[in-house]
């Protein structure tokens, strides 16, 4: 396979798009850990349609103009992980799921641990929204872009105000 990618810098800091293809493949945190998502070699692309449709998106969406996104992806993973994903993309705008409400949405109801396992493996952060999955308590748990993002984002979509450059919310 052969990735492509652009960076995005974000009021949650910078973001890596990468695309396989026609298809989005990755949203990566700028402190990601290395092998969270396991891509091949990459090469920068800045023309790459997808990978500009995708930063336009996310860009309205930082803004408060967008509540979803209209993008191919290219999820890869074991079954069981692009379950959890597709999941994820159920989760309307605005609300959070449990973890346990996901691993019982997609038929494995004791595999709440595996759940969370899966959604931090979500290679595409943000589209797929894992930030609106937290945990049993109402408590934000893990977050591969940090809790603090994971909070913005959640602020963000609650309040439906915008994030500004900087990271001030409007």
């Amino acid at each position: 396979m052969s990735y492509t990618f652009i960076t995005l810098p974000s009021p949650v800091g910078e973001l890596k798009l990468v695309a396989n293809g026609a298809r989005l493949a990755a949203i990566l945190w700028e402190n990601d850990k290395p092998n969270r998502v396991r891509l091949g070699a990459m090469s920068e692309d800045a023309d790459n349609p997808i990978l500009v449709r995708t930063a336009r998106q996310l860009e309205e969406y930082f803004a408060g103009t967008r509540c979803s996104f209209d993008l191919d992806l290219d999820f890869a993973g074991t079954a069981f992980q692009r379950a959890v994903w597709a999941a994820l993309l159920t989760i309307p705008f605005g609300q959070t799921r449990t973890y346990s409400q996901i691993a019982a949405q997609i038929g494995h109801p004791a595999a709440v641990r595996a759940v969370g396992a899966a959604n931090g493996r979500n290679p595409i952060s943000i589209v797929a929204p894992c930030h609106r999955v937290i945990g049993a308590s109402g408590k934000l748990t893990g977050f591969a872009g940090g809790l603090e993002a994971k909070e913005r984002l959640l602020t963000l979509e609650g309040g439906r105000t915008g994030i500004g450059k900087t990271g001030e919310l409007f």
